[in-house]
């Protein structure tokens, strides 16, 4: 019977298992096959070079920039999306007062803030990412408009052309456009914990703010470490490419200070016709990623809490 078992469930893994080897895994395989060559990725023709890509990339000033700048991603990003939909998932499922027949509450409106806080992940990224460009505009965009109609007139940022805003501004577009999701996903998982806790804690004398820290925080952590991780790898990966592609100077400007290890991977490839050097870059950003994910799995373990 055990035999016949296993040969059950192999027998519905080895077709998923084998589509994940020939769409995920060889593509891996591949990239860093091609990161010791010179294919030019135009061509089929190409020679080994061993190590010389990435010698190449040791010593590229653009391509430490972009690393710098996905890292300063990977770690801000998370740490205030996530932090900022606690918050507003708290406020909207525990935080209101009390009200008769109910002790424990959202705010008034809840129901229409997670539709609001949820209203950017309906919109595409690159709408995003082209609304904030035109708001961003130093001469007629929404947000030097505003400043100047509250008396800030001489106050006209050149927001994506200034080296020192242009890459919290990218970041503020990210958050804007994430924080929805995880408002959302953290409330599905409040409204899972029972009422009493928070009843029975506010007898005791606990406040808001501990009943969020010694309550809510440790119930949810299993889902806050997931989309930490998660969050990381959209910062990382696609979601930062898209938004530095279509909002900044160059892309990637000013002077690359807004450059990003996926963006630096595209224009190797497509803008340079180096597709080795390429997959180069993009090895090296697959190692970043799994060492994220990796810290991050093991920051945050703890002990799993039941209720």
């Amino acid at each position: 019977m055990q035999h016949g078992k296993y040969r059950f469930i192999a027998g519905f893994l080895i077709v998923p298992l084998a589509l994940y080897a020939v769409f995920v895994i060889w593509p891996f395989v591949q990239a860093i096959y091609y990161s010791f060559t010179d294919w030019t990725g135009l061509s089929p023709d190409f020679a080994m070079v061993g190590f010389a890509n990435y010698s190449r990339m040791l010593g590229d000033d653009v391509f430490w920039k972009s690393l710098q700048h996905s890292v300063i991603f990977a770690l801000l990003l998370p740490l205030v999306t996530l932090g900022l939909a606690l918050f507003f998932a708290f406020m909207l499922n525990v935080g209101g007062r009390r009200r008769k027949g109910a002790a424990i509450t959202g705010v008034r409106g809840s129901g229409f803030y997670k539709i609001a806080y949820f209203f950017p992940q309906v919109l595409s990224i690159a709408i995003v990412a082209l609304l904030f460009q035109f708001a961003y505009n130093p001469n007629d965009g929404v947000i030097n408009g505003t400043l100047e109609s509250i008396g800030f007139g001489d106050v006209r940022p050149n927001w994506l052309g200034d080296p020192n805003l242009a890459l919290w501004c990218v970041m503020a577009v990210l958050l804007w456009s994430t924080v929805g999701f995880f408002v959302v996903l953290f409330s599905a998982g409040m409204a899972s914990i029972p009422k009493d806790f928070y009843e029975a804690a506010l007898l005791d004398g606990a406040n808001r703010f501990t009943t969020f820290f010694r309550i809510t925080l440790p119930l949810l952590w299993d889902t806050v470490q997931s989309g930490w991780v998660y969050m990381g790898i959209l910062a990382l990966g696609a979601e930062a490419f898209a938004v530095v592609q279509i909002m900044t100077v160059g892309p990637g400007g000013p002077d690359y200070s807004t450059s990003v290890l996926p963006l630096y991977v595209y224009q190797s490839a497509f803008r340079d016709a180096n597709a080795a050097y390429a997959t180069t870059i993009g090895v090296a950003l697959l190692i970043v990623t799994l060492l994220f994910a990796a810290v991050v799995m093991r920051l945050g373990r703890r002990e799993r809490l039941e209720y």
